[in-house]
């Protein structure tokens, strides 16, 4: 169609993983060996073997996706799930295995930090630089410098070498550069993680500007679930190198939590021990402003007082809130080898956003059994402030209260 501007058709990126020798030492006489066998291979139509201490690893392997004009698209996964990859094949530093790209307009890509940039060389000469590889002539880059100076914040230092530049001096250039030069495809990976709180509001609050107002694409990759909500409606979620789901963020980010719910022992499964055995959390009452947490156990004795608890985490780490069931009087006085125990929250006092929970088992004395990464919630607060603006740009707990405004009679207009 005539408003795509990136086309993927089943790509795919293949590495070849070389183990060193159990001898230690790779001789000349290997190599030569290896590529003899190889050069054989070739010329009886057999193919290219991969060699005993190598293999094959597949960073990407059959992703499609279509992208239009003035969209931006999310893109989450764990750690090696392919993100960085698929970003450098779409911005042509790295050729793809198989599978083809097609892309309409320039791209300026942000993948990591000082990216595009010469040490040597001041940030003015940086910017011309930068602009001159997007294709921008010298009047262009000379109408747009005193937006970027203003807005990467570093004006003292635009005739300083960018080697002498902190990692967070870099991306604020680097950024400005990217999103100021009118490339019509913004790429963007982790390192706005770089950056402090208040640079990374206003850097994602430009990329919602050039997609909406000016109608440039935008790929954006990051961990902070809370950011790919707040600007991003598509989101791909990647595992291992495919597809798992493309579509609204939300449903992605609710299935990114569910692939993250992994174990997160602290100590591992003893046989003589009380152990947790499942966690689960009602996705449906959590949309609905309520808050159902599940955990199963079972234990070889009975054991009296058991307790059993969560602990609520915000995405950066902070512990937002805890609850077990030593806090609870009608839950004191119980024993048992096998239960489920639920807390359920009628009115939780949480913000939209994403929040790690962690589950414990034990008694006043000791923890039998503690699971970090227990479960992931998504949680859509039913509470917005006045004129639309969601809750959770605001912290992560709600309180109640009432303002009383109390001005002067001569004050009244």
């Amino acid at each position: 169609m005539a408003d795509t501007v990136i086309r993927v058709e089943g790509l795919g990126k293949r590495y070849r993983l070389r183990h060193q020798r159990q001898d230690g030492y790779i001789a000349l006489r290997d190599v030569l060996a290896d590529k003899a066998r190889a050069l054989g291979r070739r010329l009886l139509g057999r193919g290219s073997a991969v060699p005993e201490d190598e293999e094959e690893f597949w960073a990407l392997r059959d992703v499609s996706f279509e992208l239009k004009r003035g969209e931006v698209l999310g893109i989450i996964g764990r750690n090696g799930a392919g993100k960085s990859t698929l970003l450098k094949i779409l911005s042509r530093i790295t050729e793809p295995t198989e599978g083809r790209v097609r892309i309409r307009g320039r791209v300026a890509s942000l993948l990591e930090v000082g990216t595009g940039f010469h040490p040597e060389l001041t940030g003015r000469e940086n910017i011309f630089l930068n602009g001159a590889i997007l294709g921008m002539t010298r009047v262009e880059i000379r109408r747009k410098f005193d937006e970027i100076a203003a807005f990467a914040e570093v004006d003292r230092f635009l005739d300083t070498p960018v080697k002498r530049y902190s990692s967070g001096m870099y991306v604020r250039l680097a950024f400005a550069v990217a999103a100021h030069l009118e490339p019509e495809i913004l790429v963007v990976d982790e390192v706005l993680a770089v950056g402090d709180t208040e640079f990374q509001k206003k850097c994602l609050g430009k990329m919602k500007e050039v997609s909406s107002s000016e109608g440039r694409t935008v790929l954006f990759v990051s961990h902070n679930l809370a950011a790919v909500r707040n600007i991003c409606r598509l989101c791909i979620l990647l595992d291992k190198g495919r597809v798992v789901l493309l579509g609204p963020v939300d449903d992605a980010v609710a299935a990114y939590s569910k692939l993250t719910a992994s174990s997160g022992r602290i100590r591992p499964v003893r046989a003589d021990m009380p152990t947790i055995t499942s966690v689960v959390v009602n996705e449906q009452l959590a949309s609905a402003g309520q808050l159902s947490i599940g955990i199963s156990f079972e234990s070889p004795t009975v054991l009296h007082p058991l307790i059993v608890g969560v602990v609520v985490y915000s995405e950066l780490g902070s512990a937002v809130f805890g609850f077990n069931t030593a806090q609870d009087a009608k839950s004191i006085q119980w024993s048992a080898k096998k239960g489920i125990a639920t807390l359920r929250i009628a009115d939780p006092p949480l913000l939209s956003g994403t929040y790690r929970i962690a589950a414990f088992l034990g008694d006043k004395m000791q923890n039998y059994d503690v699971i970090e990464d227990a479960a992931w919630l998504t949680f859509i607060s039913p509470v917005t402030l006045p004129m639309g603006v969601d809750a959770n740009y605001i912290g992560y707990t709600r309180v109640s209260g009432e303002w009383t405004i109390d001005i002067p009679a001569a004050e009244h207009r």
